[in-house]
């Protein structure tokens, strides 16, 4: 090379964007050791355990906290308004000692719930009564095997009747109303009956991922905390209100029973309703596999749970369990026992019943039923001698089961598909709006539903913020400013975060706790400033602190930058991430074509937080670090600038409390309803519903100084003579 070209080109370079790298804490290519950067949770590979607690008072502080994660997880909290039911029950069907009743009501206006009543026959007085969820059987409610089958299962022991064994949903409905039960079988929506076209595994649909007008999984759904789950939840609570509208039913005399995903509705409903007395969810509890339906999956339901702590909110009503060869193999050696402990906490280890035929495979055959049966017999006083057997009866036929007839006809036009599914989301959507838009006037109870949907989208509380290290790696200097590459951990947590510390000119660093305080004053003002970027978003393309640091740093203040996850050099290629990981449930091999169900976002954040929670809990531990060491005895405050930082800042304040003294939000025009995919960093399932940012400022109050203009010097202007004051 010449030097006439060699002089050439360095003037060219000249012409090119200068930045200047951020000093780094770790070497280079070394990635922070967090361990949130391991595979995610997913409801298939992992071990979800009991949460054990030392105390019946602790447990009934958590489970308090459980039940309202899952209210918030299926979209109901606050629960939706109960618009009148409009049933109708209708032509009968004559048996011997029962009939069977046609139904149908309005869960939502408009949407219909559609099931199988038996009444027992030459019954007087008030009767007991079971709700009975189908599960995920072929054609639900329908459902019949093959003669084949059949014989199979006689051959086993798990079916004792041709008939009966063809029809085992029947053959439950028909015993119970043998014992003088009222048995309410019901639909899952898109079984049977249920034909108004919403799906069972809906997907993302182009034609329903809009701003207005949503159908359900899509990312405006999810960020209203709208799914299967929640939908078919409410469905069972009105089924609930339903049965307690029949005069011969005895309210307090309420039971549940399903299995398989029938299963996971009945604790699902145990837990968000107190009304059922008692319950037996078989082929479902464990702590393996959690449920593979999107309409057993919901954001935030299993974060630091699993469906033996959702099991165990039953407690202390009576509780019947059944396992198979299934992911329930275990039950009797994990989960069970923790579930024993609990209820004879309670001091009623009696209500707790469980049987392990692990020699069948997945089911709810006769064995499994003739315990339901006895626990049924035990749980609601019915005073029969055991075991209980069934005798044969004579199925109805598809023709016999239907609720839609000619004087009854199927919902049709606008009653069903897309239409159908927008209105009903409509309608949840303004509902909620509604009341939350009435408590306003009420902080308190403002505080207690929105500031309790945030608790749960956060997903960690200030006081569960352990101790986090706080370890100078290198000291250096930004032109007249003296700085420290400092590296956090929290023990407990597994975080790992790189930061920057910038003294003012001419103070002495501090390395931690343990250090002495400069005799200057320079750490009793400090200010914790996040951006988009992390620790580099402070400095300038020159490599020395910003314009606005500066302006800090010469007013006596510390700044400190942290590199949240997946910010700085958690990010190997650097830049800014634009894509945050996704689960998908069995996924095979690396080149199956997977189901648009199989994208539901519940997969991911049923089981793992959003990355917005998780980078508020780098806030969190930092600002602990911070009060503990750097700035212990001074003032700290909290600056967040840029679409992703302003709205983090919000929310870490409202989790750290008043301890902040000032918080600045620099949140640039940012709405989380702009947000369009699952994985876009700043998707948060339910942030819309909470009422996003404004919910934020309203809980705040004040100390929060929130400024929606972009980011310009204009602005930082503006902030830090309010900060300074």
């Amino acid at each position: 090379m010449t030097k006439i070209t060699l002089a050439i080109l360095i003037a060219c370079l000249s012409w090119l964007p200068r930045s200047a790298a951020a000093p780094r804490v770790l070497p280079a290519g070394k990635l922070p050791d967090d361990a949130r950067l391991g595979p995610l949770r997913r409801l298939d590979r992992d071990y979800f355990p009991f949460h054990p607690v030392a105390s019946l008072a602790a447990w009934q502080g958590r489970s308090a906290q459980l039940r309202r994660q899952t209210e918030v997880a299926t979209g109901i909290w606050p629960r939706p308004t109960r618009t009148p039911l409009h049933a109708v029950v209708h032509s009968p069907v004559e048996r011997d000692g029962y009939t069977v009743w046609r139904v149908f009501f309005e869960s939502f206006p408009g949407h219909f719930v559609t099931g199988s009543l038996y009444r027992p026959k030459n019954k007087t007085g008030r009767l007991p009564a079971i709700l009975t969820p189908h599960g995920h059987w072929q054609n639900g409610r329908f459902h019949a095997y093959t003669d084949q089958e059949v014989r199979e299962h006689i051959s086993i022991g798990a079916e004792r009747f041709l008939r009966g064994g063809r029809y085992p949903l029947q053959a439950r409905c028909v015993q119970l109303a043998r014992m003088g039960c009222v048995v309410f079988q019901y639909d899952m929506d898109g079984y049977a009956d249920s034909v108004q076209r919403v799906h069972h595994r809906n997907g993302v649909r182009p034609s329903m991922n809009t701003k207005t007008n949503w159908g359900l999984a899509s990312p405006q759904a999810e960020l209203h905390l709208q799914n299967l789950m929640g939908l078919q939840t409410w469905n069972s609570i009105r089924a609930v209100d339903f049965l307690r509208s029949l005069p011969e039913v005895d309210p307090q005399r309420i039971a549940v029973t399903g299995a398989s995903g029938g299963g996971t509705q009945t604790f699902i409903l145990m837990a968000v309703d107190k009304r059922p007395a008692a319950a037996v969810p078989c082929v479902m509890v464990s702590t393996g596999m959690q449920g593979g339906c999107n309409c057993e999956n919901a954001p935030y339901l299993r974060i630091g749970a699993g469906n033996i702590d959702l099991a165990a909110l039953t407690a202390p009503r009576p509780l019947g369990l059944t396992a198979a060869d299934d992911w329930t193999v275990e039950l009797e050696t994990k989960g069970y026992p923790d579930l024993l402990k609990l209820y004879t906490l309670y001091g009623h280890p009696e209500r707790l019943r469980a049987v392990f035929h692990t020699e069948f495979k997945h089911n709810y055959n006769s064995v499994n039923r003739m315990f339901m049966y006895g626990c049924m017999d035990d749980f609601l006083g019915l005073g029969f001698e055991k075991p209980i057997l069934e005798r044969d009866f004579v199925p109805l036929s598809r023709a016999e089961l239907t609720v839609w007839t000619a004087a009854h006809p199927a919902p049709s036009g606008d009653q069903v598909g897309e239409p159908h599914e927008r209105a009903l989301l409509r309608f949840w959507t303004q509902d909620a709006q509604q009341q939350i838009a009435k408590l306003r006037h009420d902080p308190a109870a403002y505080a207690r539903i929105v500031g309790g949907g945030w608790k749960v989208i956060l997903g960690k509380r200030w006081q569960e913020v352990g101790d986090v290290g706080w370890k100078t790696v290198r000291r250096t200097s930004l032109g007249n400013y003296p700085s420290e590459l400092v590296l956090l951990s929290g023990q407990a947590s597994g975080q790992q975060l790189p930061a920057l510390a910038i003294y003012p000119a001419k103070s002495k660093p501090i390395s931690g706790p343990d250090q002495e305080q400069p005799q200057d004053g320079s750490a009793k003002k400090t200010v914790l400033w996040l951006t988009d970027t992390g620790k580099a978003g402070l400095l300038s393309a020159e490599g020395g602190p910003r314009t606005d640091v500066k302006k800090l740093l010469d007013a006596g203040y510390t700044v400190v930058g942290v590199d949240l996850l997946q910010q700085g050099e958690f990010l190997p290629a650097g830049g800014k991430l634009t894509q945050t990981r996704l689960n998908q449930p069995y996924p095979g091999k690396a080149d199956d074509q997977k189901k648009p169900w199989q994208y539901f976002s519940g997969y991911t954040f049923g089981y793992n937080l959003p990355l917005f929670s998780k980078r508020v809990h780098d806030v969190m531990a930092t600002v602990r670090a911070l009060q503990e060491g750097p700035a212990r005895g001074g003032s700290l405050a909290l600056v967040g600038q840029g679409r992703e930082a302003g709205p983090i800042a919000m929310a870490a304040r409202l989790a750290v409390g008043p301890s902040l003294k000032k918080t600045v939000a620099v949140t640039e025009g940012f709405r989380f309803a702009s947000v369009t995919r699952f994985d876009d960093p700043m998707f948060v399932p339910g942030a819309v519903k909470y009422e996003g940012l404004k919910g934020l400022a309203r809980l705040i109050g004040t100390g929060l100084l929130w400024l929606d203009q972009p980011q310009t010097a204009a602005v930082a202007e503006t902030f830090i003579p309010w900060l300074q004051r």
